[in-house]
């Protein structure tokens, strides 16, 4: 059976497409570091988020000298703090975002940054990101969440150190606390 130079042509060209298809999943795993979201973060009982230490009073948290955690609740159709309040930070920071949704699947982005997960109830997204120059950030939800998703949206706002002072944290007597907070459900082993 005669193949055609074109056909041959075709063949190669599609094995080729399939090859860097596979090079750049397997390069987006192993190379960049992009991972699916896990448990690793933690879990929380959606129904019970006003209960939790963090998310019942979500916001900014010191956690060490420029290293603060921020907590979020997504929600329809907004993000709790970042909707009706921005979420503020000092810039030269590390911040930890802890991502969790209290009804539907919702997304979590950063506009400009690496920040991007998905917010799943009952799982607390991690995602630590070090912000340099101080600038507004919009933050979107990428996920589609009902009716009303496209006005889910909030702020970020980076600010100069001289510019952040307590009154941006959450609650400041937290940065000194003695016990860390376990988001994580520990399982009975048997």
């Amino acid at each position: 059976m005669e193949i055609h130079r074109f056909e041959k042509l075709w063949v190669a060209l599609a094995l080729l497409l399939i090859v860097g298809f596979i090079g750049t999943v397997t390069y987006g795993a192993v190379g960049a570091g992009v991972k699916m979201v896990d448990d690793s973060g933690g879990t929380v009982d959606p129904n019970a988020l006003n209960d939790h230490p963090r998310f019942g009073e979500p916001g900014t948290y010191q956690t060490g000298e420029n290293e603060y955690d921020v907590y979020v609740i997504s929600r329809q159709f907004l993000f709790e703090p970042g909707t009706n309040e921005p979420i503020r930070v000092p810039a030269g920071s590390t911040v930890t975002f802890h991502i969790t949704s209290s009804d539907v699947i919702h997304g979590f982005e950063v506009a400009g940054t690496n920040v991007n997960t998905m917010a799943i109830p009952g799982q607390v997204a991690r995602v630590t990101v070090q912000f340099e120059e101080t600038r507004n950030y919009g933050i979107i939800c990428h996920e589609y969440c009902g009716a009303a998703h496209h006005t889910m949206e909030g702020q970020l706002q980076v600010v100069p150190q001289s510019e952040f002072s307590s009154a941006d944290l959450q609650n400041p007597a937290v940065a000194d606390r003695d016990e860390p907070v376990n988001d994580v459900d520990e399982e009975e082993t048997e």
